[in-house]
């Protein structure tokens, strides 16, 4: 049987006035009706101990509507969707609070909080023959930029609202395609500040610094946003506006950019290797706003995605002593580091850039893992012997 894997296509839409107060109207209902079955799942429990499912709410849905007519303008499946997605929100706070976690029960959501909703079971010819236009079940053919061709089965269509831009996410079924061809090649890579990294081989990306690059117009933006005083006028919501648009364009071009990196990686090598990295942690120091600026999680992430899909591998390390140890000999201590980008080692003497040291640890210390789990996997798949009778 081929497998298959979901992957999701993201389009721009171009509504009319009308469509974008339908997609408005839609989205102001649906947060109302999360918060709504909210308060009947807790006032339940609170006052009679009962626990509500989100089959029951979606059996209520129908007096909802005569309830309230409003809702009748709403797509029934998109409204059973709230209820799965209130939900999913219970099924991950019970999860976390039997693995000891921070539980962090469901929140209420504002209409800020709240920005998208879901066609759960979308007509496959949702997209017209042109490319053009998009359905929307009770909204009607929306304007959008098809920029690349979708493939596979619809399973879900998403509208997702970003500031004042709307978007229609595509999520589809499709086989997965062939791996990439093999190159026997192997990698380690040194993430850091100054660099967005390194490479054993000794290839340096640049770290382009993207949320720095543009600290001075959002400086101006929050500085205008500062002098509006009161709270809901329209003045302070378009300067809310021009900040968000800027860190969104940050946010974007750091995608693009992380995207770009982790395809070229996987392209040139068939085994990645990288620290595993505390970076929620390390985002809490001294440098927490450069942390955050590269984005070392999402980069992390979107190459496990793509050597998955490419039929590469991407192997996470244990991080410490890997900028300390001599890559030659072996020994291990602080002052080897000379600086920043010089290592020295104390005891052979071995001189080298400090970061590529550091990427040739990582890339050793991912083939030994790579060999003690053939090893495992060879000794588990080995007959026993018969014994003999001596």
């Amino acid at each position: 049987m081929e497998s298959t894997t979901l992957r999701a296509f993201k389009y721009r839409l171009s509504p009319t006035k009308a469509q974008t107060a339908a997609l408005e109207t839609t989205l102001i209902l649906c947060q109302r009706l999360y918060n709504g079955m909210l308060e009947e799942r807790k006032g339940a429990y609170t006052k009679a101990g009962k626990t509500i499912s989100a089959y029951d709410q979606m059996k209520s849905l129908p007096e909802v509507k005569e309830a309230l007519p409003e809702y009748l303008g709403v797509n029934a499946q998109v409204l059973q969707d709230v209820a799965k997605r209130l939900e999913k929100s219970f099924k991950g706070f019970f999860s976390r609070v039997k693995s000891g976690q921070k539980a962090g029960y469901p929140r209420f959501r504002s209409r800020d909080r709240y920005n998208s909703f879901t066609y759960p079971q979308p007509s496959q010819n949702s997209v017209t023959a042109d490319g053009k236009h998009i359905y929307l079940p009770k909204i009607g053919n929306v304007r959008l930029k098809l920029h690349r061709p979708f493939a596979g089965k619809i399973k879900t269509l998403a509208v997702k609202r970003e500031g004042t831009e709307w978007y229609a996410v595509l999520t589809c079924e499709m086989p997965r395609g062939e791996p990439l061809a093999q190159t026997s090649s192997s990698v380690g890579i040194d993430v850091g500040t100054t660099w967005f990294f390194v490479t054993s081989d000794g290839e340096y990306c640049k770290n382009h610094r993207l949320f720095q690059s543009s600290s001075k117009k959002l400086r101006v933006a929050q500085r205008s946003l500062a002098r509006k005083p009161k709270k809901h006028s329209n003045r302070r919501k378009k300067a809310r506006e021009r900040v968000a648009k800027l860190y969104r364009k940050t946010a974007r071009q750091r995608l693009q950019l992380h995207h770009e990196e982790a395809r070229k990686l996987i392209t040139k090598h068939d085994l990645i290797c990288h620290e595993d990295l505390n970076v929620k942690g390390l985002a809490q120091g001294n440098l927490s706003k450069q942390i955050h600026d590269v984005g070392w999680g999402q980069f992390f992430q979107i190459l496990s995605s793509k050597a998955e899909w490419a039929g590469k591998r991407v192997i996470a390390v244990d991080p410490r002593f890997t900028s300390q140890r001599c890559r030659v000999c072996g020994h291990t201590k602080r002052g080897n580091r000379a600086s920043q980008a010089h290592f020295k080692c104390l005891s052979c003497g071995h001189t080298e850039n400090a970061d590529v040291n550091a990427a040739k640890n990582i890339l050793a210390q991912g083939l030994r893992f790579v060999a003690q789990r053939i090893s495992t996997e060879t000794a588990c798949h080995e007959k026993p012997r018969p014994l003999g009778l001596g």
